[in-house]
């Protein structure tokens, strides 16, 4: 008799403990909120204002953010067939954010829409460029763990070093704004970049959601995959467009927020298996709940003063890849 419990039982049980962990956060932090003074608005009117204008903006973002990391790196380890591919280990974060560093050193003369967006156009570009040099090294035949592992350390020096000479060129202002997306922070959140993300990152879930069938069919190999009908580059191409879209996004909005894209997709996996029908909506939900724990520990252990979120994902994820690392039986030599 299987014992096994339904996929669908999992991602139901997700979905509510991130409805009640939504709720719970939107009400945690400095100034103590109760549900009945938000339901009755019977307290002051500057509590209300906290939970709407502060809070629930920062909880919805955590959420979008952590289900972006989640999902680009569940779709990051299909693509490259590799269960340690990770944004922020392969150097895709730090190149977002060597652009978006960029862009804040040499603002763009961007008016309009195009303003709202300048900093993730310019994470994506950073993004987009790591993830065709890592696609390209793959496509070689060298394309083992421990290459892409090495070339990720690589990216990541010297995009942080580049950051660091961008950090020493700058005034004040810019780099404060650099030191928080080293270390990854949410405290910049409100409703103007909380739609600004929810416009990229949801079409980007749901068209991976979609690909989810021909993310599966990859698995079996780039010539099975042909032989099945499946336009196999163009397959890649979109997956590696939309990984660096997400990836971008997120870094652009909340700094590098490392180990979520590693970790989720793992845990997921265990429970629901290798199917990515199941895997990315799994992910979706993990990483929101992930992102929003961490977000909700960093801004209240330390009341009134903030951890970055990126050292509390950090201390989470750091852990569980040595595990991963110590579990490999055998790792290809390069």
């Amino acid at each position: 008799m299987n014992s096994r419990i339904s996929p669908r039982y999992w991602l139901v049980a997700m979905l509510m403990a991130l409805v009640i962990l939504t709720l719970f956060a939107a009400n945690l932090g400095p100034v103590k909120l109760s549900f009945y003074t938000l339901l009755t608005r019977s307290g002051e009117e500057g509590s209300w204002h906290i939970w709407l204008n502060i809070r629930l903006p920062r909880v919805l973002l955590a959420t979008l953010i952590g289900a972006a990391l989640a999902v680009s790196g569940a779709i990051m380890q299909g693509l490259f067939r590799n269960p340690l591919a990770d944004p922020g280990l392969l150097g895709i974060s730090t190149g977002a954010a060597l652009c978006v560093a960029l862009a804040i050193l040499l603002p763009l003369p961007l008016t309009g829409v195009l303003k709202l967006y300048g900093h993730t156009l310019a994470a994506f570009g950073g993004s987009i460029a790591v993830c065709c040099l890592l696609y390209a090294l793959s496509k070689t035949g060298h394309g083992n763990l421990t290459r892409l592992l090495l070339t990720g350390i690589a990216l990541n020096a010297l995009a942080g070093a580049a950051i660091g000479v961008i950090s020493y060129i700058s005034d004040d202002q810019q780099l404060r704004q650099f030191s928080l997306w080293s270390m990854g922070s949410l405290g910049q959140a409100q409703w103007s970049t909380l739609i600004i993300a929810a416009s990229l990152i949801l079409p980007a879930i749901a068209i991976g959601l979609r690909l989810s069938r021909l993310l599966n069919i990859l698995q079996l190999g780039d010539e099975e995959a042909h032989y099945l009908g499946v336009n196999v580059e163009s397959v890649k191409l979109g997956l590696l467009m939309l990984s660096a879209l997400l990836i971008g996004t997120a870094v652009a909005m909340s700094g590098i927020i490392g180990f979520i894209g590693l970790v989720i997709p793992h845990l997921i996996r265990l429970q629901l298996g290798s199917d990515h029908r199941w895997l990315l909506p799994g992910s979706v939900l993990g990483g929101a709940c992930l992102l929003l724990l961490a977000d909700t520990l960093a801004r209240t252990l330390a009341s009134p003063a903030e951890i970055p979120v990126g050292l509390i994902t950090s201390l989470l994820g750091g852990p569980y890849f040595l595990w991963l690392i110590l579990r490999q039986r055998e790792i290809p030599r390069a």
